[in-house]
This record gives structure tokens, C-alpha cells and sequence, in this order.
């Protein structure tokens, strides 16, 4: 039994995303018994709904709809099919912000509700207008058809109603609901669910590997994810397919790894194995993705997409190409206005007095540079600067030499595969620096960032371009807002510091643009707060390696102990500066080096405890949303520690951490999580073409999620942010690091 509440007055026009509840307050039960080979489902009200929620208060079940188009239901004697759009008749309503509740605190700042619900359509209303349920009965059954799929629910209180939720949201689901009766409380609702149970199944063995294969010399390691019950064991075969077909070249007899999640793990070895081709692991009757084993595996079409098209594809305030293919045209030419000092959306919210310019006045020269963060078409300070800072690292680590793109910051056009002689990944980080800097230097601050003024744009599904009208001044232009945030603050003039260096005689202009940021940031902000000790120490680093200057090295000096007791957080890019200082030679230097590396060890066998927990040689921990950002950020951190030290830290991490996004994860799903890459991988993600269920090549979503407690889950939908979402910042920077550093490691 689960005792619920509505509304969460909490959020009621405030918070991350500020809701707009009616005016109720209800306490309710659901309960969940097992009867028998049934569930049954009995919702207790502690009062009666009001009467203006006679016919809209309901409970509701959801069903996924990717997985449903075409298939079959039963209501009663009628019978359909699961559309794969939404389809008339309409139905009308009165919506429920007419009766809106007075649930604030005086304490929080609002939301302005006149300018969420706004004109036409509002997705903070979307119940005005809805579609006509599919049908109506007592007891409906979802994909009649197929045994493994097969449940069917009974109402013993009231009509079901099969409704299509796509037709209020684009990202809605197909919803069962039982409406509640006038007057109802305990009982109001009363279902019984039946499952269809196929005896003796039991869950197909999955093998797990990296969908593009492996360099000869790297280590190779498929993993065998079993149900929990299945005891039985087996020899694995790896084969090589040529031109005349397959041939087995080994047999191997996994070795048992231990219970992970809700499953067994066997691990099958291979690495001995270095003869290039085409390979499959079969293991009874499954098999694996085709994968390859050659010198050239890294080397075409796996970290490239990243720069060759989806980092230009997410460039703002530019027309994006690609031969035929407009992917969106020249937009938000007409940003910004100052934001009003009211909470927001999206975690956006104005504070008074961080701004000398007045809401709704133009801030001018803000329309330059920048990516889309994810498919909402926002530019964030933390992604501009992180996706201009690991840019920045790649190129000083790697210097890749690609070139195949042509971007004019002048005419804003950006033409992929047409090369204009300019390094692709100094023009990206170029384009960072360009929005961070031209904020900065409108606004005498750092931005918190740009996003649309309201909600009907916020949601757009479609040309970037068609969200504002490029004209400056009107209602339409997206708005600009500043924060207080010392730590963002400092961790961007790290940033900065890092994206000058790399500027240099590319953009010198820029370059010292972002270095008198950085200087001014690191002098000005948080002094004497401790609680930004970390991000301090991180500007410090950047702007020794980036000037040489005393002031930086002193002030790592100054706060050695501080970073010996933090050791774990902050080694990582405290290495590239510890690796200068040791030359230095001089009594200090040799202090803080001999400090620096005595407590190193800790941080690795630290590792070692963590990555030992998971089959995947990882630090994995599954949250909700999927888990291979996390992990490729692991990686990313990871290889300046084991560049540096490599007698300290192994580099095998990295190539774990690689092979996880690649399509070594759990589950039943083997995709690669960067779109393009691979025999099989997301290419349905939400980006900004989610709409048409496609994707950008070289974008990587997060991933395999956890249903709780234990069941990981990823799948094909555009419209699960938690799972497929695009975003800047790392999700995509951090994979081609990866996989640059794999081909580093195994060249050298």
C-alpha cells in the first residue's frame, strides 16, 4: 500500500520546472494484492474529488507505445489496433488553470502564469483539448496476440477508456483510465490485472561486446549476461566470417564472473586471438553483434562523427548543411533580452540586481557561437564552457588532424564535408569560447545562460530556426539570464584558462579574450570560500600551464595539503600541472611533486575496489537515468592519470569504459550508445530530429537505465530523455577523448 498525496504544492509555480496545480488537496491509497495469478488494484480516497474534476480525475495506466505500433487490443467486443500517430476526433474540455490553487509559500520565487499558459497552445495546459478515447468497456487487453506480451485488465468500479496521449503531448504514451465518480471515496477505483505467464521461460543469454571490435593488442573480453536461473553452462565459440563463411577459431569456457543486478555474468576471453576480420561469439543459440578485430578499428567513422557531424549540427546561430540536407537554417540571430527577475524554466530563475541591463532590453552582441545543449535548443554555462574545455584537452592530448568541415563565423554557415583548410576541433572550440566571451564581455559577467521565453518554444520539435523570427526586439527573442554561483564561476575560468592555450595563433584575439576572463574570474571570485576550494585549485592548474606565471604555481603550492587530502578529486587535472613542476627542480617543487605522488596510490586502489563490483571494469553504480555519461566521464578523467603515472595506473579503465558505450552494457539491449557507430546503435535519439524517430550521427545518449530495483532497460523511443538524450558538456566530447586515447595508448 502506497499512501500518495496531490498536488506536490512544492513546485507550484516555482522549482526547476514550476508546475500549475488546481486547487485540491487530496490524500488517497493505492493497493497492490496479489490474488493468486491476478493483481488487484484498489485506490481509497480521503474525500470526494470536486465537481469541477467530474470527468477528468481518473487513474491511469500507460503503456509504451514504441513497442505497441501496429499490434493489437480488445475492449470488450470491440477491437483496434495501436496507431502509429495519434488520430481524431477531438474532445474539448475545460482546463484545469481555471481553478488554480493558492499553494505558496511567499518564500520561493514565481513563476509568471499569464506568460507560461500564454496563447494557443501551452504545453503547461494540453488539457483543453484531447482526443476521443479509442474506446470504452470493462476489461481491455493489450496485444491479444502474443503470449509474452499479453495482460488484461478489468474495471469492477467503472468504464476503462483507452485514450492516446500523443494527442495532448507529442511524447505522450497510449493511456488506460478509469475516470472517478462523483461522490466516491474508498474503493473509488478497483482493477484486476492479469498478466499472461508462460511457463518455464527463461531469460536468452546476451553477449555483450564492443559493436566496432578491437585493435589486435588490446585486450578482449566479451561478457555473457545469464538469467539468474539458468545453471546451465557452456563453451562459447568465437568465429571469423570470410568469403567463404564461418569458421570457429576457438573455443572458449567462460569463466564465471558472479551475480550483477538481476542477473549472472560469464566473462569469455579472447584477447590471444590477433588475426584481422570479421568475428561472432556464439554461446548456445545466441550470438553476438558482428564485431572486427584489426589495427585500423579506431581509426575511421568512430570518434570523427562526433566532429563531423554532430557537434556542427548542434552549432547555434548558424546555417547548418550538409550537400542536400539543411539540418537547420541560421538561427536565433536575434538574441538576447535580459530576462525578468522571476523563476523560470528549466532551473532558470533571474535574481534581481546581477544585471546592468533592465528586462526586456536588448543585450547586443550575445548572437555568436554556442551549441544547443540537448534538444531543447538552450545554450547552458556549463555546457559551452565544458564542451569548449574537453575540446580544449583533446586537442593538446591528441592534436587530431581532420578536417572536413567548413565553418564561417562571419556569414554563419557551416557546410559539412566541405573541408576550408581549418582544424575542425580548433573551430569547435573556437565556437565555445566565442558565446562564453561575447556574453562575458556584454554583460560585464558570466551568463547562466540563454533559453526561450516561453513554453510553446521550449518544446519545439523541428528547425531551430523556426523558433524566433531573427528579428531583434520582439516578443519572441529568447532571454539571457545571469546568476551568482561562485563554483560555475570558477570551474568556467579553468575552462577558459585551458581553451586559450589552444587558441593561440588560431584565434589570438579570442585567446586572450578567454585568458583575461579566466585571470579576472580566479582573482575576483569566492575568496576565502572553501566550498570551491576544488574549482579554484582547477583554475590554478589551467592558468600555470597556460601563463607559467608564479602567482598559480604558488598558489598550488600554498594549498598542497588541500590537495593531498582531496587527492581523489582533484589528481586528475592536477597531474598535467604536477608533471611541470617536477622539472622545475627547486625545493618547493620537489615538496609538492614527492606530496603529490605519495598519495596517488590511494586513489588507485581506491579504483580497483570499485571497478572489482561490476563484470564491466567500471566504477557502476546504476542510478534511473542511463549511466554511460558517467562512465565515459570516468574514462575522460582517468587517462591523465594513467598518461601520467603509468606506474601507478592502469590504462585498462579507459578501454573499459570505451567498450561499455560501445555496446558492452547490460541488457538485452547490445546497441552502441554513439549513434552511427557500430553494426548496431541508437539511431533513435532525442536530438532535435526526434521527431521523425532519427538521430545525429556522432551524438551518444546516456544509455542503459535501471528500472528499479535492478532491471536495466534501453529502449527504442525518442521521447526518453533519461535514456536517449543528446547533450553538450561531454556526452559526446567525452566518447572521442576515449577513443582517442585508446588509439594513442595502443600506438605508443
Amino acid at each position: 500500500t502506497a499512501m500518495m498525496m496531490y498536488p506536490d504544492s512544492s513546485r507550484h509555480l516555482t522549482g526547476f520546472n514550476p508546475m500549475i496545480y488546481p486547487e485540491l488537496n487530496l490524500t488517497y491509497k493505492v493497493r497492490v494484492e496479489a490474488k493468486g495469478r491476478q493483481i488487484e488494484v484498489t485506490v481509497d480516497l480521503d474525500s470526494p474529488i470536486p465537481d469541477y474534476l467530474i470527468g477528468k480525475a481518473g487513474f491511469n495506466l500507460e503503456f509504451f507505445p514504441g513497442s505497441l505500433f501496429g499490434k493489437p487490443w480488445l475492449m470488450d467486443d470491440k477491437s483496434g489496433i495501436y496507431p502509429q500517430q495519434p488520430n481524431s476526433p477531438l474532445l474539448t474540455t475545460q482546463p484545469n488553470h481555471l481553478h488554480t490553487g493558492h499553494y505558496h509559500n511567499g518564500k520561493s520565487p514565481l513563476a509568471d502564469m499569464e506568460h507560461l499558459i500564454d496563447k494557443g497552445f501551452s504545453p503547461i495546459v494540453a488539457d483543453d483539448i484531447i482526443a476521443e478515447p479509442y474506446a470504452v468497456g470493462r476489461k481491455f487487453t493489450s496485444r491479444p496476440d502474443d503470449p509474452y506480451s499479453k495482460v488484461t485488465i478489468e474495471s469492477l468500479t467503472g468504464d476503462l477508456k483507452l485514450y492516446d496521449g500523443r494527442m495532448n503531448h507529442n511524447n505522450g504514451w497510449f493511456v488506460l483510465r478509469s475516470e472517478i465518480a462523483a461522490g466516491a471515496t474508498k474503493g473509488a477505483v478497483k482493477w484486476i490485472i492479469t498478466p499472461n505467464v508462460v511457463e518455464d521461460w527463461i531469460y536468452k543469454p546476451v553477449i555483450q561486446t564492443s559493436q566496432i571490435g578491437y585493435h589486435p593488442a588490446q585486450d578482449k573480453e566479451a561478457i555473457i549476461e545469464l538469467d539468474i536461473r539458468d545453471n546451465s553452462r557452456k563453451a562459447a565459440q568465437l568465429v571469423r566470417i570470410d568469403a567463404e563463411g564461418e569458421k570457429v577459431v576457438k573455443t572458449i569456457n567462460p569463466s564465471e564472473w558472479g551475480k550483477f543486478l538481476r542477473y549472472n555474468y560469464l566473462k569469455v576471453n579472447f584477447t590471444e586471438v590477433k588475426q584481422s576480420g570479421i568475428y561472432q561469439i556464439k554461446y548456445g543459440d545466441s550470438s553476438s553483434p558482428i564485431f572486427r578485430i584489426d589495427e585500423t578499428v579506431y581509426d575511421r567513422g568512430v570518434w570523427q562523427p562526433v566532429l563531423e557531424y554532430f557537434l556542427p549540427v548542434q552549432m547555434c546561430h548558424m546555417r547548418v548543411a550538409e550537400k542536400y540536407r539543411v539540418w537547420h537554417d541560421a538561427c536565433h540571430m536575434d538574441d538576447a533580452q535580459m530576462a525578468p527577475a522571476h523563476n523560470h524554466i528549466d532551473g532558470y530563475d533571474q535574481k534581481p540586481g546581477l544585471s546592468k541591463y533592465k528586462a526586456g532590453e536588448v543585450v547586443p552582441g550575445v548572437n555568436i557561437g554556442g551549441w544547443h545543449d540537448a534538444g531543447d535548443f538552450d545554450l547552458r554555462i556549463e555546457s559551452q564552457a565544458g564542451e569548449t574545455y574537453i575540446l580544449a584537452l583533446a586537442y593538446e592530448a591528441f592534436r587530431p588532424d581532420l578536417d572536413v568541415t567548413s565553418i564561417d563565423q562571419i556569414n554563419r554557415v557551416t557546410e559539412i564535408h566541405q573541408a576550408d583548410g581549418k582544424n575542425d576541433m580548433l573551430q569547435q572550440v573556437e565556437n565555445g569560447a566565442l558565446s562564453v566571451v561575447s556574453s562575458y564581455l556584454a554583460l560585464g559577467r558570466l551568463y547562466r545562460g540563454i533559453i526561450t521565453n516561453n513554453l510553446r518554444q521550449y518544446v519545439l520539435l523541428g528547425d531551430a530556426a523556426a523558433m524566433t523570427d531573427g528579428k531583434i526586439g520582439n516578443e519572441d527573442d529568447r532571454w539571457i539570464f545571469t546568476e551568482d554561483n561562485p563554483s560555475r564561476e570558477m570551474s568556467t575560468a579553468a575552462q577558459l584558462a585551458a581553451a586559450s592555450r589552444v587558441l593561440r595563433e588560431f584565434n589570438d584575439t579570442l585567446s586572450v579574450h578567454c585568458l583575461n576572463i579566466s585571470r579576472e574570474i580566479f582573482a575576483t571570485t569566492g575568496r576565502g570560500n572553501d566550498r570551491i576550494l576544488n574549482q579554484k585549485i582547477q583554475a590554478a592548474v589551467e592558468l600555470y600551464l597556460t601563463t607559467g606565471e608564479d602567482q598559480y604555481l604558488n598558489f598550488l603550492y600554498d594549498n598542497q595539503q588541500s590537495i593531498v587530502e582531496r587527492i581523489g578529486s582533484v589528481a586528475w587535472f592536477t597531474a598535467r600541472a604536477e608533471q611541470k613542476i617536477a622539472k622545475l627542480g627547486d625545493k618547493r617543487a620537489k615538496a609538492f611533486s614527492k606530496a603529490f605522488r605519495k598519495a596517488l596510490p590511494k586513489v588507485e586502489s581506491d579504483l580497483q575496489v570499485q571497478v572489482k563490483e561490476t563484470p564491466y571494469g567500471v566504477p557502476y553504480r546504476p542510478h534511473i537515468w542511463g549511466a554511460g555519461w558517467d562512465i565515459q566521464s570516468f574514462g575522460y578523467r582517468h587517462y591523465f592519470l594513467a598518461s601520467a603515472y603509468p606506474e601507478i595506473f592502469s590504462k585498462a579503465p579507459i578501454f573499459n569504459a570505451l567498450n561499455f558505450i560501445l555496446g558492452c552494457h547490460p541488457g538485452s539491449n547490445q546497441a552502441s550508445f554513439a549513434s552511427g557507430v557500430g553494426a548496431e546503435s541508437a539511431t533513435v535519439g532525442y536530438g532535435l530530429n526526434r521527431a521523425d524517430w532519427s538521430y545525429i550521427p556522432g551524438g551518444v545518449i546516456s544509455g542503459t537505465a535501471l528500472i528499479r530495483p535492478d532491471f536495466p532497460e534501453l529502449l527504442t523511443f525518442p521521447f526518453l530523455w533519461q535514456q536517449t538524450e543528446y547533450v553538450m558538456g561531454g556526452g559526446s566530447s567525452h566518447y572521442m577523448f576515449l577513443v582517442l586515447a585508446a588509439q594513442q595508448f595502443l600506438k605508443s
